[in-house]
Order: C-alpha cells, then sequence, then structure tokens
C-alpha cells in the first residue's frame, strides 16, 4: 500500500471568469513586453513636463522685464542680427513669449545654433553653437521620449505601438486591480498601502495601489500620446469625436514660385508685414512662432502661429502667407482656425498636446502628468518585481510535506 501516491493535492479550479483570466495574461505578458520601453517614456516624459520652467530656471538672463509700451523687435531686425552672428544665414525659426528673450533657429526650426535676443533692443544676451546634428539637452530627452534615440523610421513605430500596449495593460489592470467584493477589508487593500508589512507586500502595494490612483491620468497621456503616432486610432478617435466627419489631411502651405521677382519688398520686408498683419489681430497674446522661408525651399511660405495663453497651446492659431504676394495661403484648416469657433471634435485635437503634458489645467496639471508618469515609470519595475516572486516561490520545492509522506509510506510498509 502506497499512500504518498494518492495524496497529491488536486488544483482548486480557478473561480475567476475568463475574462479575468485573459485580462491577466495579457497584463502579465504585455507588460514584460513593453516594460522596458515604458520606464523610458515616462522617465523622459517626467523631464519634458517642465523643460520650459527648469531652462527659465537654469538660464536667469533670458528672463526679461515686460514693456507694454515698448514694441518688440521685427522680423527684419532679427534677420540683421542672425546675418552679423552667422554671415549668409536666416533664421529657421523664431519664438517670441512674453517676459523672456527672443528665442532664434538658425539652420534648422528646431536645431541648429541658438540666439536669444532681447526682445526690445535686440541685443544677443546669449548664444549657443552647434554642430550638425548636435541638440541641447531637452531636445535629447524629446529624442528619447519619442523615438528612443533610434532612427526615426525605427524608433517612432516602436513607441506608437508599445504606448498602445501600455494603454492596454492599463486597463488590464484596472480589472485585475477590481475586487470581487466591496467590504472593509477590500477597500483597504485596493486603496491603502501597508507601509508596515513585508517588502513583498509593500512592492505589490505599490504596484497595485499607485498603479490605480495614477490610472485614469496615465490613460490621459498614453491615448493622446497615439494621436500623434497611430494613424488609424487618430482618425477613429476624430471621426468620433467630430460626428463622423473625417480628420482633415496635413497639406503642407506652399508659396506661388511663379511669382518670384515680380514684386519689390524683400523677404525681410514680406516678414514684417506678415508680423505686423498679425499683431494687430492679436495684440494681447503672450507668445507668437515664426518660420523664415529658407532659399533651399522657394515654394515655402511665411508661417506665424499665434499663443494667446501662456503655458498652453490649445488656442492656438495659425496664419499662413505666400512669401511673393503675401496673399493668405489656405493649408490646415483645423490648426489655422481660432478656439472659439472650432467644432468640439477640432477642439479636442487642438488640446492634445496640453492634455498630454498636464498644461491643459495648468501649473497644477503639470505636476499630476509628473506624479502618475513617475508612478507608470515604477509599474513594470514592481510588476515585474512581484512576478518573479512568485515564480521563485513555486520552484521552492515542499521538502516538509515529501518527507512526512515517505516516513508514513516506510512506516505503513513494515
Amino acid at each position: 500500500m502506497k499512500v504518498g501516491s494518492n495524496n497529491t493535492a488536486k488544483k482548486r479550479p480557478d473561480s475567476r471568469s475568463r475574462f479575468y483570466r485573459i485580462s491577466a495574461w495579457l497584463h502579465l505578458w504585455l507588460g514584460l513586453v513593453a516594460g522596458i520601453i515604458f520606464v523610458i517614456v515616462c522617465l523622459t516624459g517626467c523631464i519634458w513636463v517642465f523643460n520650459e520652467e527648469i531652462t527659465t530656471m537654469l538660464e536667469p538672463e533670458t528672463r526679461v522685464a515686460v514693456q507694454h509700451n515698448r514694441p518688440v523687435i521685427t522680423p527684419s531686425r532679427i534677420m540683421e542680427v542672425v546675418d552679423k552672428e552667422f554671415p549668409g544665414k536666416i533664421p529657421g525659426g523664431v519664438t517670441y513669449r512674453e517676459g523672456k528673450t527672443v528665442e532664434v533657429y538658425v539652420g534648422e526650426r528646431r536645431g541648429g545654433s541658438i540666439l536669444k535676443l532681447n526682445p526690445y533692443t535686440g541685443e544677443v544676451v546669449k548664444k549657443e553653437i552647434r554642430k550638425e546634428g548636435q541638440t541641447g539637452f531637452f531636445r535629447w530627452i524629446l529624442n528619447g521620449h519619442r523615438f528612443l534615440w533610434l532612427p526615426y523610421k525605427i524608433g517612432r513605430p516602436i513607441i506608437n505601438y508599445s504606448t498602445l500596449v501600455c494603454v492596454i495593460t492599463l486597463l488590464t489592470g484596472l480589472v485585475l486591480w477590481w475586487p470581487k467584493r466591496w467590504n472593509k477589508n477590500t477597500r483597504n487593500q485596493s486603496f491603502k498601502i501597508k507601509w508596515g508589512a513585508s517588502f513583498k507586500r509593500v512592492n505589490y502595494d505599490l504596484h497595485n495601489v499607485l498603479g490605480f490612483y495614477a490610472l485614469l491620468i496615465l490613460l490621459a497621456i498614453g491615448l493622446t500620446g497615439m494621436v500623434w503616432g497611430i494613424e488609424w486610432f487618430s482618425k477613429g478617435l476624430y471621426w468620433a469625436t467630430s460626428g463622423g466627419r473625417t480628420l482633415p489631411e496635413y497639406v503642407e502651405a506652399k508659396s506661388d514660385t511663379t511669382q518670384a521677382g515680380k514684386h519689390t519688398y524683400t523677404l525681410a520686408a514680406a516678414m514684417d508685414k506678415a508680423w505686423q498683419e498679425v499683431t494687430t489681430k492679436h495684440p494681447q497674446a503672450s507668445g507668437f512662432y515664426l518660420t523664415f522661408p529658407v532659399k533651399k525651399r522657394p515654394e515655402a511660405a511665411i508661417a506665424i502661429y499665434v499663443y494667446p495663453s501662456k503655458g498652453r497651446f490649445f488656442d492656438s492659431q495659425g496664419y499662413m502667407f505666400d512669401q511673393y504676394t503675401l496673399s493668405p495661403v489656405k493649408a490646415n484648416k483645423l490648426y489655422e482656425q481660432s478656439y472659439q469657433e472650432a467644432a468640439f471634435g477640432d477642439r479636442l485635437r487642438k488640446m492634445n498636446y496640453d492634455i498630454h503634458v498636464g498644461s491643459i489645467l495648468g501649473l497644477p496639471g503639470k505636476f499630476l502628468a509628473f506624479f502618475a508618469s513617475l508612478i507608470g515609470a515604477s509599474l513594470p519595475i514592481t510588476g515585474a518585481i512581484v512576478y518573479f516572486g512568485k515564480k521563485k516561490k513555486k520552484k521552492k520545492p515542499p521538502v516538509v510535506k515529501a518527507t512526512k509522506a515517505v516516513k508514513a509510506e516506510k512506516i505503513l510498509q513494515h
């Protein structure tokens, strides 16, 4: 008679639903696959959220007292300064911000060398000379956030679909978090961290509880990120929020090159005239961004974007001008229309960046985005500790029980 052979405990059937088990499987394996990317994206996002505030703190010389009764320097004046500092070159892009120096990008619109000028005198406050491909710290952070510092065509799709994977992981995490029954004990487990418990329990609570508190913000960040990266999602969301309208295709604003040389004013004069027209319409705006037509692209148009609200972009409005005739060029109605005139779907699309970084709620919203992203970066780490801790526990052989079974068998045999 062999008692030990019939003493193996039968596995209890899983009382959870199939939906729960599928969610658990997806949460585990998708989290393990995309975990490291999620950590990188969240950490770089944390840093990027406060890039302007940190830059201003580290560069106090770029702060300028606002003088409402004094006009700021014109685009033609900026061109003169650039030509003096970088002979033969013109600005690629220029940013005006209230209370800050005028930031001039020489060469590329968002890269290359940078001049920071006093907005009232044109005096050079700071000059940053960069070699081709060289970027500043925050641009480097943004490159990691957008395409993992890989070639754009490789890194961008990885980020895009990893974001989708992370959104699914967050949703399945909610399914796993949801208690089977609501009582005092489950409420404590679901909403409180038991700091005095063992390391394993505290780690589990950090994953479970903090993950729940950050869930909605992380979902908002992830979904707005997918708007930029995944075309079918972007078009589908616009269709759903605009009452069935098709998302307008992006069209590059172009000048009529057949008019080149037929007008007497120079590019500097054309920039000043376009600038004057826009600033007259928006005298109270807190910022502007201009792009200059470069010589190697004769079809390029003059673009001026207006930012009425300080620190936010959702109510921005764009104006495009033919560089030869200065006639308005219609290209992208979605971003050229004013926020007040836009329909709900268009407004939501214009708010996408502000929702993504939290600035839609001002400085408190940025802090929410920062801490939610920090929690998001911790989730794959705490989740991996939970998983490998369980795996290690399962591998331990049941030494005591096996020994007792063997002893019992020997006694019965004798």
